[in-house]
């Protein structure tokens, strides 16, 4: 019919090209430079951290108290794996000390150093704010809460898997309580996110310190109040297996939906015309990484800033897209933290410092600049 109103032909999704375009088109992710920036290939980049993973889980094994030469590393893990390549030239002692006191702790130290990396770049993409990160948005100080009301009220209820169940419900609630509180109006800024974080974690900061001071128990009380330091001691293999699932299960989930996080970075509207639901989508996300920050932060404490750090120097090298950012923050996260635990272990010897305090000591400074350098680009924008 002539008067007849004509349907507007549905758009199809894009092809993956165009989302890699609007990953690397977001102003807020990349430093800007005269041009496109050159790339360096994918495999390369996960080959030189693959190494440098191995070179920095040596020297964990390696340096500590009691120095263990390399080459017995290897011989003593080698011949715990079954080959037997050499003959033992290493004592006992030795032995125990790198397989029962350091490998766990080296291991525990990559998966959370990963965990963490994959988290804060998932979160960045999700709120499409640059400076998000579990520690920054108090999400680790509603899993340190959670975890601590289980030590110290006693609520074990679901045996072993209590304490990590506890700090997930309490990262998830962290999380929606800031969500909700920095939304305003369909967008969440800079300022006020940030200023939602701190003031949610200094609330659940200050509630899990009521608890450790009207304990009864003053022993298993300061053990807690240094556990919320953040560190990777007194680990044993017995508890690595439900840290090492849940990075195993983030990064899966996340790779596979790294194409949905890549539409978000062209905004809300842009990528529900692009067929993804939205908050939907986002509901799932939160839930994810609120159970692998909860995990992660039940097994060493929080542990700040990593997870603001490597995504932003990952996007230096392999650019915005997700597919690419996602494994090489977590070899880059996973590196970092290693070279952290050994840094504490050896800067204040026979001292060992909460490797907490030294991530925050890194990524205070780079909170800061990257403060300044938003700060510069809205008054850049609102200049023009």
């Amino acid at each position: 019919m002539t008067g007849a109103r004509t349907k507007a032909p549905v758009k199809a999704a894009p092809p993956d090209g165009t989302t890699e375009r609007a990953a690397d088109g977001a102003r807020a992710w990349l430093p800007r430079r005269g041009g496109r920036s050159r790339r360096v290939p994918l495999p390369l980049v996960l080959a030189v951290l693959a190494l440098l993973l191995v070179v920095s889980a040596t020297a964990g094994l390696a340096i500590g108290s009691v120095h263990v030469p390399p080459g017995q590393v290897w011989g003593i893990v080698t011949h715990a794996l079954g080959a037997d390549w050499q003959e033992p030239s290493w004592t006992r002692a030795r032995e125990t000390i790198v397989l029962d006191v350091r490998a766990p702790r080296v291991l525990l130290g990559a998966v959370t150093g990963a965990g963490l990396a994959v988290v804060g770049t998932a979160m960045q993409a999700l709120i499409r704010n640059p400076l998000a990160e579990p520690y920054l948005l108090g999400v680790s100080s509603g899993a340190s809460l959670g975890a601590v009301s289980v030590i110290v009220l006693g609520m074990g209820v679901l045996g072993p898997v209590s304490l990590p169940a506890a700090a997930f419900a309490g990262a998830l609630g962290a999380l929606l309580v800031v969500y909700a509180t920095a939304r305003t109006g369909g967008r969440i800024t800079s300022a006020r996110l940030v200023l939602s974080g701190v003031a949610t974690a200094s609330v659940l900061t200050a509630v899990t310190d009521l608890l450790l001071l009207t304990t009864g128990r003053g022993h298993e009380a300061r053990a807690v109040l240094a556990w919320t330091l953040g560190g990777l001691g007194g680990v044993g293999w017995d508890t690595l297996w439900l840290p090492g699932a849940a990075l195993l299960l983030g990064i899966a989930v996340l790779l596979v939906q790294a194409r949905n996080l890549n539409l978000l970075l062209a905004g809300e509207e842009s990528a529900g015309t692009m067929g993804l639901d939205v908050a939907r989508f986002r509901a799932r996300m939160f839930v994810l990484l609120s159970l692998v920050t909860g995990v992660l932060v039940a097994a060493t404490g929080p542990i700040g800033f990593v997870g603001l750090m490597l995504p932003h120097a990952v996007r230096l090298v392999v650019g915005g897209d997700h597919r690419r950012v996602l494994p090489t923050a977590a070899l880059g996260g996973a590196v970092f933290l290693i070279w952290a635990d050994i840094a504490a272990r050896t800067v204040a010897a026979p001292l060992e410092l909460p490797v907490g305090v030294l991530t925050a000591l890194c990524g205070g400074p780079f909170f800061l600049w990257l403060m300044r350098r938003d700060a510069r680009r809205n008054d850049e924008r609102g200049a023009a």
